[in-house]
């Protein structure tokens, strides 16, 4: 017994750590992230195809930039192409967005192209964490920070709160401040909801899929919807009143890259 613990001891493969230690190290980071983001230049909610790449364009530009994601995941529907088969496709330009992260895809028609899901968001994902963006997942957008007609942060919650019933649970949010929020929600499109709420801005909801008019009018529908407040991606889609598009996401790489542009502009207005 005693030369079979010498043995296992002379082929140790890794170096041991106290329990407590790798508890620490964990709770130390997510402290660190939460209260260096707590301020953030922008902050995004939902971290879908729309939401990363405006994370990773803006991160790129010198941008303080946090993402509140609900799931415990990244990606939101771009993993999937549709009916729960994963290969993704996207119309040309978009497949530009792809040769700047890398992913390889092939045309399989004039103006069309496709791609493994996994592999799409993972390249983008890795993208944006590589340009500094900070995520806080399982992270439930629960309302805004309005401060003299201007959305100036979001209120936020654990996501598993939402899921225990209100008689056995009061746990209050906290808030995040920024100088521009980007409502990258999806279908949802929570933020722009809840000045609708209020009556405070108009939502229509989604109309019947036209892939070209849909594509072409949530890009071009990208922006503010109230002062400190952008809509990009589906959120656009919902608000508007536009034609879904379904399983091809170029316009939501698309959006993405707009919406950046727009925060972009929004925030140098800001410090003038």
């Amino acid at each position: 017994m005693q030369e079979a613990t010498v043995a296992e001891k002379s082929s140790k493969i890794f170096t041991d750590v106290r329990e407590v230690e790798i508890t620490r190290a964990i709770a130390n980071e997510f402290h660190e992230v939460l209260i260096d983001r707590a301020e953030s230049d922008v902050i995004i909610i939902g971290a879908g195809p729309a939401g990363l790449t405006a994370s990773r364009e803006l991160s790129n530009l010198g941008y303080k930039v946090l993402v509140i994601e609900q799931n415990n995941y990244l990606g939101g529907g771009y993993w999937l192409g549709g009916y729960m088969m994963n290969p993704v496709t996207v119309r040309e330009p978009a497949q530009k967005i792809w040769d700047e992260l890398g992913i390889p895809y092939k045309k399989v028609a004039d103006g069309l192209y496709l791609t493994p899901g996994p592999h799409a968001v993972s390249k983008l994902i890795a993208a944006a964490c590589d340009a500094g963006v900070k995520f806080l997942q399982l992270t439930k957008f629960d309302d805004l920070v309005l401060k003299n007609g201007r959305v100036t942060g979001i209120v936020v919650n654990w996501m598993p709160v939402s899921a225990l019933p209100r008689n056995i649970t009061c746990v209050d949010p906290i808030a995040l401040e920024a100088k521009i929020v980007i409502d990258a929600s999806g279908h949802d499109s929570v933020a722009v909801k809840r000045l609708v709420d209020r009556g405070l801005a108009k939502w229509k909801g989604m109309e019947p899929m036209h892939v070209n008019d849909g594509e072409e009018h949530v890009v071009h529908k990208t922006g503010e919807v109230y002062p400190g407040l952008i809509a990009a991606g589906m959120s656009v889609t919902e608000t508007h009143g536009l034609a879904r598009m379904g399983p091809t996401f170029g316009s939501m790489l698309y959006s993405g890259k707009r919406a950046a542009e727009i925060v972009a502009e929004k925030i140098k207005e800001l410090e003038r």
